[in-house]
């Protein structure tokens, strides 16, 4: 793990059976950070398709000025394709992305816009009065389920803590070895750590691309059920044993 800020930027993108994906992401990225001193570090995790071999041919013809390509791998999950990233990760500030930019790159302007060392936590966030992600009734619901569930179990007030995040780096390479989760609550236990260590998280609104919009929802009325099993083991992880993480100045 490097602290040197060499770099000013690390886009961490995890990427799961993200064959028809990655190429398309990867040029946008390309096209978006040129001359920006940065790093894109994906993390393939338990793909069961060709994904590391894509990955490995980009990285090997990848010649951009000013950004760098880092290709590596994790067991399968999200959260240890984040804590991967994080571990690798070299950059004054640290974004979690998506193997598909659902927002394009609406979350990384605003956050660009935020003093990372003021505001260590920046999230691009679905649940912005202000966001435009062209939710139906029934994602509605859930939603508000989720934030109630949050809010009775941790207490949080975030109320969109698996949005997309531009986080300060040297406070996320901090907290880095108490993350634990494997999965998609990764962000939740990171933001609750933020919280309890006295930050005070950002939410900034986002746009769904149109390409995303027609999508379906995954969330089914029983992921209800887990996140609320999933929370409480959270709480009981963070407030037994482990002391909060200070505020990096």
């Amino acid at each position: 793990m490097a602290t040197d800020h060499a770099v000013s930027l690390t886009y961490i993108v995890p990427a799961h059976n993200s064959t028809a994906t990655i190429e398309g992401t990867l040029k946008e990225l390309q096209d978006r950070l040129a001359g920006t001193n940065s790093e894109i570090v994906v993390v393939e995790n338990g793909s069961r398709d060709n994904t590391l071999e894509v990955l490995h041919k980009i990285e090997a013809d990848w010649q951009t000025a000013g950004v760098q390509l880092r290709v590596t791998s994790s067991k399968k999950g999200l959260g240890n394709a984040l804590r991967k990233g994080i571990e690798e990760s070299r950059g004054e500030r640290v974004f979690f992305g998506a193997d598909d930019l659902p927002f394009g790159f609406d979350d990384l302007a605003k956050a660009e816009k935020i003093d990372h060392k003021q505001h260590k936590m920046v999230i691009g966030s679905k649940a912005h009065p202000e966001s435009e992600v062209g939710r139906g009734v029934l994602r509605a619901i859930l939603t508000w389920g989720f934030l109630t569930l949050r809010f009775i179990v941790l207490g949080m007030r975030t109320r969109d803590p698996q949005g997309t995040f531009a986080i300060d780096g040297e406070w996320v390479r901090s907290v880095g070895p108490q993350l634990t989760e494997e999965g998609f609550l990764l962000t939740t236990e990171l933001t609750y750590l933020a919280e309890r260590s006295g930050i005070k998280t950002i939410e900034v609104p986002v746009r769904l691309r149109e390409s995303h919009a027609a999508h379906g929802s995954r969330i089914r009325i029983s992921d209800v059920w887990k996140m609320g099993l999933g929370l409480l083991t959270v709480r009981k992880r963070h407030r037994k044993g482990v002391r909060p993480v200070a505020n990096v100045a």
